[in-house]
């Protein structure tokens, strides 16, 4: 099995693989946690070498095992060629050091690293800075490669993505694909931005693909896994989760989606619940002119603009009362409707008032701007996304003025997808809403 096999590509060798080689490398020490754990051993062995090469294999090492940090450290210690300044970039990029990686990357194509491949690499780093203005420039000098490089039209996808311009960029992920049908960025790319878009039948297509030409995808394994559950094919998206679990069985994602799927095989549609739902949105709807009401008491809710009974519902006793010709009598007319209909005056009130609001502490404490921070913004995967959108949650705010249930309320979101929104919040020291 993949998973088990030796790795291919050894780095720590007399000459430093090249480009392509070592992305061969990567892709192999990532297909499994067992080629992960063997990569750390190599890497771990060659640490304590000082020597100009071992420095360099140490930190393309580090830098593929995540290390970012560790990688910058080893690789400043080893003299300057194209290998170490682009992958120097790389690692820069990483931890948010864009300035640094441009002036890396524009040194390696100084010491003979491929032009276009800098530029491209350039186009990237600007595009995760935000700077899009920089990375259009860049790729426009990079024209003339236009219908010959694969890599130079993901690179505008992704940059057209970037500036919302989806259309155009599924036609440059498509033209990359044309021009290199193996080149699995742009597939799955494609792919995950027909799933946002809600094309779901192109999607799948797409991710099967991605996972046919790579087996251990890990990423669309699992976003096809979640658009199956949408469709209620429990036992397809079973089998890309197992099929994710049998190369990295300590993905933490993949088991609670693994539970997610099993639990989601026993849930069922509760017709009557459905059915009584309905009934209530249907009675609260109802206009108040059906009901026989005294001439006072229909003008004055008419002035308030109250037009149904779900309206009474958002209304006190003391606020009727203070309205101008609303008397006792009126009062007593309204009650004896909603007490037909087991409802009352001020109903809706007091459910939003149970809701808890956010301690003056904590208000204090966190940003406004940071709770006003698009959702957008913040890594989630495809069904944490859409339950969001379902939702009507735009901001971190928002999102926090959520509790637990009303995440899960939404059709399909599961416990994986409630911890990874908690995780996300966790991370800017926010945390859902409770009711304790």
């Amino acid at each position: 099995m993949e998973q088990t096999a030796e790795l291919q590509i050894n780095l720590f060798r007399e000459q430093v693989p090249s480009m392509e080689e070592l992305r061969v490398l990567s892709h192999q020490v990532h297909s499994s946690e067992v080629q992960q754990m063997r990569f750390a051993e190599q890497v771990e062995q060659n640490m304590s070498s000082t020597s100009a090469v071992a420095s360099l294999e140490t930190g393309i090492g580090l830098f593929i095992l995540g290390r970012y940090r560790e990688a910058i450290a080893k690789l400043q210690k080893s003299p300057d060629n194209k290998e170490k300044l682009l992958y120097l970039a790389f690692a820069l990029r990483r931890i948010r050091k864009y300035d640094e990686a441009i002036a890396a990357l524009g040194r390696a194509k100084d010491l003979g690293a491929d032009a276009l491949n800098v530029s491209l690499e350039k186009v990237a780093t600007y595009r995760h800075c935000g700077n899009l203005e920089a990375a259009a420039k860049e790729l426009k000098a990079c024209s003339n490669f236009q219908n010959v490089s694969a890599e130079y039209h993901y690179q505008l996808a992704r940059l057209q993505e970037s500036e919302g311009l989806y259309d155009q960029a599924i036609e440059n992920y498509k033209k990359a694909l044309e021009l290199a049908p193996a080149h699995q960025r742009s597939l799955f790319h494609l792919a995950y931005r027909y799933d946002l878009s809600g094309h779901e039948d192109e999607a799948i297509e797409y991710y099967k693909q991605v996972v046919a030409g790579s087996p251990t995808y890990v990423s669309a394994l699992l976003n096809l896994a979640v658009l199956y559950e949408d469709r209620g094919e429990f036992d397809k998206a079973g089998a890309c989760v197992d099929k994710v679990l049998e190369s990295h069985p300590n993905h933490p994602r993949a088991i609670l989606f693994h539970k997610d799927v099993e639990s989601s095989k026993t849930m069922f549609y509760d017709e009557e619940r459905e059915k009584k739902r309905s009934r209530k949105n249907q009675i609260l709807e109802t206009p108040i002119s059906d009901f026989e009401l005294s001439v006072r008491s229909r003008n004055c809710l008419r002035k308030m603009n109250i037009r149904t009974l779900g309206d009474l519902l958002n209304i006190t006793e003391a606020e009727l009362l203070s309205y101008k010709n609303f008397g006792e009598t009126s009062l007593r007319e309204i009650k004896a409707i909603l007490d037909q209909k087991g409802l009352r005056l001020g109903q809706a009130l007091e459910d939003k008032q149970l809701q808890v609001e956010p301690t003056p502490e904590r208000a204090g404490a966190e940003d406004k701007g940071l709770l006003n921070k698009p959702v957008d913004d913040i890594q989630l995967s495809v069904r944490a996304r859409k339950c969001l959108q379902k939702l009507n949650i735009r901001t971190l705010g928002e999102l926090t003025r959520t509790t637990d249930a009303e995440l899960l309320g939404c059709k399909n979101f599961g416990v994986t997808s409630l911890n990874e929104i908690k995780r996300a919040l966790s991370s800017f020291g926010l945390s859902l809403r409770s009711l304790d």
